[in-house]
Formats: C-alpha cells, sequence, structure tokens
C-alpha cells in the first residue's frame, strides 16, 4: 500500500488550511476629522462673505430689453433696484411686481441676474387692440380687456370701440351684461379679425352682445354678430372679400349663410 505523498506529507507539517487575511480598515482619526470639519467651515464662510460681504458680485448696472413704447430710462427709474447691493440678495420678484404696479403698460417681466454685476429686465408690454375715446384722448385696451394707458394720439391701426346700444336689445344687453362685458366681447372680435381685415378696421361698434359690427376704411360694413364662432366668421369674410371684392357690406353673423351687398 503506497504511503503519503510528499504534499500530504508538508500539508501535516504546516497544519490546516488558514482563512485569507481580511485588512482592516482604519477609519479617520479624531483629529483628521477635525481638521476637515474646520475648512468646510472656512469655506463656506468664505463663500458668503464672497456673495455678501465682498465688492466683487455687487449690482453695478441695470440693463433692459422688449420695449417698444416705454423708455429703458423709464423702466430702469420705476424698478428702482438697489445699486450696491450685493447682487445675490436683489429680490427679483419684488422688482417684477414694482414694475407692474408703476408701469400697467407692461403685461409681463423677467427679471434676471447677469453676473457678477448686472440685473437684466426682460419687458413685454401691452399692445392695443381697441380704443376708448374719451375726453380728447384715447384710453388703449389690450387683448385680455385691460385698460392700461391712456394717450393724446391714436395709435395707428387700432379700431375704436363704440357702444351704440339700440333702444329695446340693446338696452337689455347692457343691463344684462354690463360695460365691461360687452367691451371684452368687442376685443374677442377684434382679436378674431382677419389681419387684412384689423388694418382696414376703423370702429367696432357694439348694439347688443348679439350685433356686434365693423366699420371699414372706404366706407365699407361688416355684421359679424356676437363673438362666437370667430375664427370661423374670419375665414368666411376673408373668402367673402376675395369673391365679392367691390361690395360695400358683408354680412358674416350666420357664417354658413354669409351674404355681401354692394352697399
Amino acid at each position: 500500500m503506497a504511503g503519503p505523498t510528499t504534499a500530504e506529507r508538508q500539508q501535516k507539517k504546516s497544519g490546516p488550511a488558514r482563512p485569507p487575511r481580511v485588512r482592516r480598515v482604519r477609519l479617520p482619526r479624531s483629529r483628521t476629522l477635525i481638521v476637515i470639519l474646520v475648512l468646510v467651515v472656512l469655506l463656506g464662510a468664505g463663500g458668503v462673505w464672497v456673495l455678501y460681504g465682498s465688492q466683487w458680485l455687487r449690482l453695478e448696472r441695470v440693463q433692459t430689453s422688449g420695449t417698444r413704447v416705454l423708455t429703458p430710462r423709464e423702466v430702469r427709474e420705476a424698478a428702482d433696484a438697489p445699486l450696491g447691493a450685493p447682487l445675490i440678495s436683489v429680490d427679483t420678484a419684488a422688482l417684477e411686481d414694482r414694475l407692474r404696479s408703476k408701469l400697467p403698460r407692461i403685461d409681463a417681466v423677467d427679471v434676471v441676474r447677469s453676473w457678477p454685476h448686472g440685473i437684466r429686465l426682460e419687458v413685454t408690454e401691452r399692445k392695443p387692440v381697441l380704443l376708448i375715446e374719451k375726453g380728447g384722448k384715447f384710453v388703449e385696451v389690450d387683448a385680455k380687456g385691460v385698460r392700461f394707458a391712456t394717450v393724446e394720439q391714436a395709435p395707428k391701426a387700432v379700431p375704436r370701440f363704440e357702444l351704440a346700444p339700440d333702444r329695446e336689445s340693446g338696452a337689455a344687453s347692457l343691463r344684462r351684461f354690463g360695460t365691461g362685458r360687452l367691451l371684452r366681447e368687442a376685443v374677442r372680435v377684434a382679436g378674431d379679425l382677419p389681419e387684412a381685415v384689423a388694418r382696414d378696421t376703423r370702429n367696432v361698434k357694439v348694439r347688443s352682445f348679439d350685433s356686434i359690427s365693423l366699420e371699414l376704411s372706404g366706407g365699407r360694413t361688416v355684421d359679424w354678430g356676437s363673438g362666437e364662432e370667430g375664427h370661423t366668421k374670419a375665414r368666411t369674410l376673408t373668402a367673402l372679400m376675395k369673391a365679392a371684392p367691390k361690395a360695400g357690406h358683408f354680412d358674416v353673423s350666420v357664417p354658413t349663410a354669409p351674404a355681401s351687398a354692394a352697399s
């Protein structure tokens, strides 16, 4: 019978196999942790000082964009941005509220920090779609029905609102809806007009809620009816004007049955 092999004899001498050694991960010493915490605090304090205490990131200039009727100077003065203050501390929401409050012509404004030293005021002005003549001046009304400015001269290519209620239905509409609602219906009609027709419209006349008409250049008129189905009426009116270019009167109050006449 064969005796133990050389490998078996060596294994008996060395004893049973030992498991592999596992390296222990040493945790940082308390002194190292303290140093790290101190560095973090110093960095944080330094960042706060740079943003709030230093002269490097201060508000030095205010720029504007998007103005059409307003001037950049008017916008800057109304914003009253705190020049010299830390840029990070400027309350952009307060600037926006202040601009809309002081300048009703502004429909929307976005206040943007322009690092390292600036603020940019991106303005969107309201556009008039109707005018209300009052005391020799003109009140501008935008597409939302907001009366936002009174001007000495009427802007070009903006029709005037005329409230001319008839004795029966017009008076009843005025009592039921009020001037504000009838004005909003006129605004709705003005907003639905085809571009070419809008340029030629001189007056939007409201006799009642369901009876709105247009007075165009050259003495032409349009019976629009109510403010409903505005887009359909606009397409119908465009087609009707092409089919009868010399007509003086157009009726799209019932867009499925339009009509035109010489006068």
